[in-house]
């Protein structure tokens, strides 16, 4: 699931916004949290979490190798380990890509 991340106008997001966004549960966000040391939200003074646009792009990561590739969560840690940076890389080619496709979209509708 790739969520555009350039539709993401907050500067926060609640952890209930998070679930929405990707289909998922509160429990697993927190569960996942606490498995990736990659996923760190800020926390406000009463302890709700508060994820940035980065802080979803991680999650989308995670999401992208435990929902849809199939990786086990200790298969998830190591490849972040060893590929973290490949993985954030492509992330934002994956953005980017999709940009442009919406302008190209756009710039269709326009001319019909």
């Amino acid at each position: 699931m790739q969520i555009d991340l350039q539709t993401l106008t907050k500067r926060y997001y609640a952890i209930g916004e998070v679930a929405d966004l990707f289909g998922v549960s509160k429990s697993l966000i927190r569960y996942w949290e606490s498995e990736f040391d990659l996923l760190k939200p800020h926390k406000n003074s009463k302890g709700d979490r508060r994820f940035t646009v980065q802080n979803i792009e991680q999650f989308q990561i995670i999401y992208n190798l435990v929902k849809e590739q199939g990786f086990t969560l200790e298969g998830a840690k190591r490849t972040l380990k060893e590929q973290g940076t490949r993985l954030n890389r492509q992330q934002q080619i994956i953005q980017k890509l999709q940009e442009i496709r919406s302008g190209l979209q756009d710039l269709a509708d326009s001319v019909e």
